[in-house]
């Protein structure tokens, strides 16, 4: 003990953490022989201790699709002390996120997300109950209902002609496709929530943009960075990749960012006498969080919680599925010649493309069903956790495992999809799958209770902003480019490059493009 005492603290720190890393894999080592015993799903083979760690490759979407080529549409992984089991086919699916939804209705949570949002409640990552029912409630019927998206959509449609006045500007030019969706989409959901907390067109609603984008950038990367504390909890305390503390910095930059909204709402209601009638989803939540007569009030941590949920659920993923949704349809001519017969039939071919056109368009909503199809948001669902252990396909899944379910694979099965690397539109105009999650064979977002909430506000943003670019431009590769639609493997799926293309005016009326 004495010896031990005379270490340097950096000395001690790595020898309790490698003390400690053993202890827990030997720990895991036996369990995962006593799991194997007991017909748990068939898998590769494993090291001690560390099990299939060092085998995992970068592009896991894909390494776990050849993996079940070999061991079946349900096979596990040792990841450390963690066990892994990994689903790729429909019947499967159905049975883990819909016939045992209750026992899968949590979610595994990243050791980074637990440590940096400690106290805090959100959609996401708040275990299935009480508080998570009343949460999910209150954004799926105030904040993105049919009835609501509705009443706000001349908010979304100023942004996007915003967007339309800026690409106007930069004929000829070259334009990040991704970036500006990105900030389109942030501009109506911060127009949503708070559009009247900051001055229009003000400065600081620029800055507050600028930061949020920043910031939902970095925490998407992030929360796909592998992070060995996510396979030995035991490591958690000491940040040996630094992953918590620099999730931990970006949770306190939404909160700083969010509690400034909040005090300028809070003044600004205060100065008012709270005589006015709710003017954004802010106000709307404030008024929730201060009746005395709901079963589970809302809190500020309530509240902070949901608006980073449709904050960083709603863009980054809206701005790479149309990079994708672009890219596709520059690279098939004849997919794009469908559309602007579909746009000028319905909209007119020297009109503005309006929100109330897009019901009328299904061949636009099968290409974006179809780009979804082959570049699922997030590819491998965000991770399930039993409840308690389970039989699921004829094995059992032990309680605690982290379960991903493998849309990319599904969605990309040659038994399930004619074809299933063509972009093929056409296919979604004679079956009918929509994003609902009730056919298992397409579940872009997901299916059950932890569907995604936002589904609603997404397809709206796509399929106007897809319909407007489309309709109002022309779209080619700068010269000496070639189109690339290889994709990047993370939490979210993402376009290895960012797409740039320049835009040429369709209209020939300039007043069209203001």
């Amino acid at each position: 003990m004495d010896a031990i005492s005379q270490w340097d603290p950096l000395t001690l720190v790595i020898f309790l953490a490698l003390s400690g890393m053993f202890a827990v894999s030997c720990y895991a080592w036996v369990y995962f022989i006593k799991h194997h015993q007991c017909n748990t799903p068939p898998g590769p083979p494993g090291l001690p201790l560390i099990g299939n760690l060092l085998s995992l490759d970068p592009e896991l979407h894909k390494q776990f699709t050849s993996l079940s080529q070999t061991y079946g549409p349900i096979f596990s992984l040792r990841l450390g002390p963690r066990y892994g089991v990994v689903v790729s086919s429909p019947s499967i699916a159905r049975q883990v996120l819909r016939d045992h939804d209750v026992i899968f209705a949590n979610h595994d949570v990243p050791a980074a997300v637990r440590v940096a949002t400690e106290g805090a409640s959100d959609i996401l990552w708040t275990p299935y109950g009480s508080e998570w029912r009343m949460l999910r409630k209150v954004f799926v019927q105030w904040m993105v209902s049919n009835y609501t998206l509705d009443s706000v959509h001349m908010l979304r449609r100023k942004e996007v002609r915003k967007m339309v006045g800026y690409l106007y500007g930069r004929v000829g030019f070259q334009v990040n496709i991704g970036e500006q969706m990105f900030l389109t989409v942030l501009n109506v959901i911060t127009s949503m929530i708070w559009g009247g907390t900051v001055e229009e067109g003000g400065d600081e609603r620029a800055i507050v943009g600028a930061e949020l984008r920043k910031v939902v950038a970095d925490f998407t990367e992030l929360l796909g960075k592998p992070n060995i504390s996510d396979f030995f909890p035991g490591l958690v305390k000491f940040g040996l990749q630094g992953v918590e503390k620099q999730m931990g910095s970006l949770v306190q930059r939404f909160d700083q960012i969010f509690e400034k909204i909040l005090r300028q709402r809070l003044k600004m209601n205060k100065e008012s006498g709270n005589k006015e009638d709710s003017k954004d989803f802010l106000d709307f939540l404030l008024k929730l969080k201060d009746d005395e007569n709901a079963k589970l009030p809302l809190t500020m941590a309530h509240i902070k919680g949901l608006l980073m949920d449709m904050v960083v659920g709603g863009t980054d993923t809206s701005a790479n599925t149309m990079e994708f949704a672009m890219a596709e349809i520059m690279s098939n001519p004849d997919v794009m010649k469908r559309i602007r017969q579909e746009l000028e039939s319905v909209a007119g071919q020297d009109n503005v493309v309006e929100e109330s056109h897009i019901h009328k368009l299904p061949y636009l909503l099968a290409v974006v069903k179809e780009t979804m199809r082959l570049y699922p948001v997030v590819p491998l669902l965000v991770p399930h956790c039993p409840s308690e252990t389970i039989t699921v396909g004829g094995y059992k899944i032990p309680k605690g495992s982290r379960v991903f379910v493998n849309v990319w694979a599904i969605h990309r099965d040659p038994s399930v999809y004619d074809n299933p690397l063509d972009f093929n539109p056409s296919r979604f105009l004679d079956s009918k799958p929509d994003f609902r999650g009730n056919d298992f064979r397409y579940l872009p977002f997901g299916s059950g209770r932890r569907i995604c909430a936002g589904i609603t506000l997404a397809e709206k943003n796509l399929l106007y902003s897809l319909a407007i670019l489309m309709h109002s431009f022309d779209w080619k590769v700068p010269p000496g480019q070639k189109l690339d639609i290889s994709e990047k493997f993370g939490t979210v799926l993402k376009k290895k490059t960012p797409l740039v293309a320049i835009p040429t005016p369709r209209l020939s009326n300039p007043a069209l493009y203001e």
